[in-house]
C-alpha cells in the first residue's frame, strides 16, 4: 500500500479516495482543474512584496520581517514547505530578533491559492508558535478556506511525488516551431 506522507493523519475514507485517484493517475489533473490560476511571484523581491501585503492587511501589529525568500533547499533538508525563524542578536543591553520567512521554491510553480496558503501559515507563526487551535483560528481568519487549501496543497504534493508531470493532450494545438 502506498505511504501517503503528506496526508498522514487524515481519515481512512479520505486516504482511500486519494489512493483511487493515484491508481487512476488523476491527482495532478484533479488539482489542476480545481486550481487553474497560476501566480506571478517568481523572485524573492516579489515574494517579499506579496507576503508584506498579506501582513499589512491582516497583521499590522506583528513584528517586522527582515527577510522573505524562496529557498531551494528547504523541501529536501527540513522536509518543510516553509519556515519562520527568529534570529536573536544583542544590541547594547537589548536583545533584538530578526524574523525571516522562507518558502520552498517548489511553490514558484504552485497554484496561486497554495502560495497564499503557505504564506498565511508562515505569517501566523509570527503570533502563534505552535500548531494549536489559536494558530489555525488565525490562519482561517487570514484565509477563510485555509483548511481546504491545506488539504489540497497536500494532495498536490502527493501528486508531485507519485505521478509523472502533466503533458498536453494530443488534440491540443501545438505552438508553431521557429
Amino acid at each position: 500500500m502506498t505511504q501517503l506522507r503528506y496526508l498522514a493523519g487524515y481519515p481512512q475514507p479520505v486516504l482511500e479516495r486519494v489512493r483511487v485517484l493515484l491508481a487512476e493517475r488523476r491527482v495532478r489533473a484533479t488539482v489542476a482543474q480545481r486550481y487553474p490560476d497560476a501566480h506571478s511571484v517568481r523572485n524573492d523581491r516579489e515574494l517579499r512584496d506579496y507576503v508584506g501585503e498579506l501582513k499589512a492587511r491582516h497583521m499590522r501589529s506583528a513584528p517586522p520581517l527582515a527577510k522573505v525568500a524562496y529557498d531551494n533547499r528547504l523541501h529536501v533538508t527540513h522536509d518543510a514547505l516553509g519556515t519562520h525563524t527568529a534570529i536573536s542578536r544583542v544590541q547594547g543591553t537589548a536583545l533584538k530578533a530578526k524574523r525571516e520567512i522562507r518558502i520552498a521554491s517548489l511553490f514558484k510553480d504552485a497554484p496561486a491559492a497554495f502560495l497564499r496558503m503557505i504564506a498565511v501559515h508562515e505569517l501566523a507563526h509570527l503570533r502563534e508558535r505552535e500548531h494549536d487551535r489559536a494558530f489555525y483560528a488565525l490562519c482561517r481568519h487570514m484565509e477563510p478556506d485555509y483548511t481546504q487549501l491545506e488539504f489540497d496543497t497536500r494532495l498536490w504534493l502527493t501528486g508531485l511525488e507519485f505521478e509523472p508531470p502533466l503533458v498536453p493532450a494530443a488534440d491540443s494545438p501545438t505552438p508553431p516551431s521557429s
